[in-house]
């Protein structure tokens, strides 16, 4: 069965009234199959997503699920009578057996979220404005789910942000340099030597557990198309237990710099401090209310180590000869890494302006 025919019979598994129209793949992820389904309803075309998980990446697809479906509802009880509510959150469409995914023929995993209207997910971001707004809407997401009843969440992806296991899975990288490749990468493993004392700075520091995202790439927000506001927060195969610093710092990670991650051309990668203002600025208005004064005093912090550790991650995958992260040229895991580490040293060479202004913005 090919791929096309394959969506359009999974679709129709969902609680979903009208005539199916369209289907298409539709955004730019690399981890999940999404297509967008076009059905007619009262004369009306209704837009829906239609996603397989990448079970080879979410090992617990069922685990996963009753983690979004639970965090969804949440989000929508907290939102409920707000102006645009229903566009704030994303809503589940419950498969025909009134489960909130779908296993097919094939044993892979689906669901269907009903499409945001009038929003949408930048690749890059455009303007300090467009990062504040990111930026409030991860801080907003993260205050609403501070109160989500026990049980916990399920870890989808065990040590996902556990810099230190990370860095113990780079240094038994460099020792078996299966791929015969440490020579090419000497000076970035001296790099990542040289700032083990860092590795477990965060998870010392007696920092509370959180609901974080975990993957707040700037993409990974809707911004309204009219007025620019961040409305909603997507992607949540990541959303666990974990550390409200993991996502600000992530944030800093892939918003602060303009060059690509792959940048070859070291030059263009430095941290934009105006752009970190803005992330400061937009996630302290949401978050500022809930974050301990210890979560505040490492703010700063979180950014140099998110960013140290995909470096590592990076390099570990290129030692290892790239079976992590998808290729498409020799030596794109080792620019890859090259690039994080650049951005470490500007952020390194900004912290204590970074410092500076965290504490300007929380005594304001």
């Amino acid at each position: 069965m090919n791929e096309q025919h394959r969506s359009t019979e999974v679709v129709r598994q969902f609680q979903i009234e009208g005539e199916l129209s369209a289907i298409a793949a539709f955004g730019s992820g690399h981890i999940n199959d999404t297509y967008c389904a076009v059905f007619h309803q009262a004369g009306a075309p209704v837009r829906f997503i239609l996603q397989r998980i990448n079970t080879a990446i979410f090992k617990n697809p069922a685990a996963l699920m009753e983690n979004i479906q639970r965090v969804t509802s949440h989000l929508a009880a907290k939102l409920a009578g707000e102006q645009d509510c229903e566009r704030r959150v994303l809503t589940l469409i419950p498969a025909l057996d009134g489960r909130a995914w779908h296993v097919d023929a094939e044993g892979a995993y689906w669901r269907v979220y009903r499409f945001i209207e009038g929003a949408r997910a930048y690749d890059a971001v455009e303007s300090p404005q467009q990062a504040f707004q990111a930026a409030k809407a991860f801080g907003e997401f993260q205050k609403l789910l501070v109160d989500l009843p026990a049980p916990r969440l399920h870890d989808t992806i065990p040590g996902f942000h556990s810099t230190p296991s990370r860095f113990a899975a780079f240094e038994q990288a460099v020792a078996a340099d299966v791929a015969n490749r440490a020579v090419n990468a000497r000076e970035e493993i001296e790099f990542a030597l040289a700032r083990q004392p860092n590795v477990s700075v965060l998870l010392e520091a007696s920092l509370p557990e959180r609901i974080a995202h975990n993957d707040t790439k700037f993409n990974n927000v809707l911004l309204d198309d009219a007025t620019g506001e961040g409305l909603c927060a997507i992607d949540l195969d990541t959303v666990m237990p974990g550390l409200a610093l993991y996502d600000f710092g992530d944030m800093v990670r892939t918003t602060t710099s303009v060059a690509m991650e792959d940048e070859q051309d070291l030059s263009r990668v430095t941290m934009q401090f105006p752009m970190f203002e803005a992330l400061a600025r937009g996630y302290l208005s949401s978050a500022a209310s809930f974050l301990t004064k210890k979560e505040n005093a490492h703010l700063a912090f979180a950014g140099k180590l998110i960013t140290f550790e995909q470096g590592l991650r990076f390099l570990t995958d290129y030692l290892a000869g790239d079976t992590y992260y998808k290729v498409h040229r020799n030596g794109q895991n080792l620019d890859r890494c090259r690039s994080q580490f650049k951005l470490v040293e500007s952020i390194d060479q900004q912290a204590e302006q970074m410092s500076l202004l965290i504490s300007k913005l929380l005594h304001d």
